[in-house]
């Protein structure tokens, strides 16, 4: 669980060197341009890591999230707005596998590995965020299809994805009368609004997303009526261990750049990694990684195992992202004033970092998923 097997150490010196190679280059024009390239996406598709966790009969690799999140870290550590653009397109992949009928799997999984299609995501309203159970798109049906009405907001890839799994009201209120459809781009009815101007991971497009009338075959349906919910909270607990991986890939790559500029810059003769000032604000870097590290693996490892983890991933996502926000703001603090320009990543790093807090359920949200776990232990005794 802790030590990566032979293969892992090959996944991950294979998604290191990629990342480094394809997204390294214009990974600072991307970030200023707020530019998403479809290039990229395929790239990061030709070499195998969209489908890692997809069985090969749909042209995956057949692994598992130990072997995802150390892909999913590398591409972090120099671009995180690509590894949100591999994490989000494996949203669908998870949904289909467990909750799709065989004719679903068939239409689009072997489409999402291969890159021909780009996966998204629509669960978040204007007043459903963390409280996703008040959500007010609706689904009816009619006849052989269900009419979508409604508005998504932070939509990942809205706007650049060729699916997306949307949640809509098919019930009464609350979780219970909330169902999820695969809905096509192309569907008539189907918008999109503003993109956001964000703080940070400006090459990975968020957009709102419009339905207007949108008819969907019933076919489209996931898993029945009133499976909405059920499925989003299940999509979720895997998106936080990936968002988790993320966190320490930014993690590795502050640490990384303010490392090896403290070995290089110096002042009063030698060093300031030799100040013990500089050098224990890098220790306590790599403390945070370092521990933030093991957590997502463990949570990765019981996800694979097939036993409970949204408790350990709620604690991964936790304690990986904090990581990231302190340890990206402690780089830019070690480079000083070339931290706070565009001459390195670092400042990308600490803007990327802020929103990982925020994704797949605030860390707000996260601990009142631990505080529910823990509630539900020692009531037991």
């Amino acid at each position: 669980m802790l030590q990566l097997s032979e293969d892992q150490l090959a996944l991950k010196e294979a998604a290191r060197g990629f990342a480094e190679a394809v997204l390294g280059p214009t990974a600072r024009q991307d970030d200023e341009t707020e530019s998403f390239r479809r290039s990229h996406f395929q790239a990061l598709a030709e070499h195998g890591f969209c489908g890692i966790p997809v069985p090969e009969a749909y042209g995956g690799l057949g692994l598992g999230y130990a072997e995802l999140t150390v892909v999913l870290e590398e591409i972090a550590r120099v671009s995180a707005s690509y590894a949100v653009t591999l994490g989000v397109n494996g949203l669908p992949q998870v949904i289909l596998l467990k909750h799709g009928t065989q004719a679903q799997r068939d239409r689009y999984l072997a489409r999402l590995v291969t890159g021909e299609c780009l996966g998204a995501f629509a669960l978040s309203e204007p007043d459903a965020g963390s409280d996703a159970g008040a959500l007010t798109t609706t689904a009816v049906r009619d006849g052989d299809e269900y009419v979508l009405n409604g508005t998504k907001f932070w939509c990942t890839h809205g706007g650049v994805a060729d699916l997306y799994v949307v949640m809509a009201r098919t019930g009464g209120p609350g979780p219970k009368g909330i169902s999820a459809f695969l809905v096509d781009a192309g569907s008539e009815g189907l918008s999109y609004g503003k993109k956001e101007a964000k703080m940070g991971l400006r090459a990975s497009p968020t957009v709102e997303l419009v339905l207007e009338d949108v008819r969907v075959p019933a076919g489209n349906l996931l898993d029945g009526e009133g499976a909405g919910f059920r499925i989003a909270m299940s999509a979720l607990d895997s998106g936080r261990v990936t968002i988790a991986a993320m966190a320490v890939g930014i993690c590795q790559g502050s640490l990384d750049v303010a490392g090896a500029y403290a070995c290089e810059r110096r002042t009063m003769g030698k060093p300031i990694i030799a100040h013990q000032g500089v050098g224990f604000m890098l220790a306590d870097m790599a403390c945070r990684t370092e521990g933030a590290r093991l957590l997502v693996r463990q949570a990765a490892w019981l996800r694979d195992a097939g036993q409970p983890c949204s408790e350990q991933a709620a604690i991964a996502k936790c304690v990986a992202t904090d990581a990231s926000v302190a340890v990206s703001t402690d780089a830019v603090q070690v480079l000083g004033g070339y931290g706070y320009t565009r001459e390195y990543p670092v400042e990308r790093f600490m803007r990327d970092a802020k929103v990982m807090q925020i994704v797949e359920g605030t860390n707000q949200i996260q601990r009142l998923v631990i505080a529910r776990h823990l509630r539900q232990k020692y009531e037991r005794g």
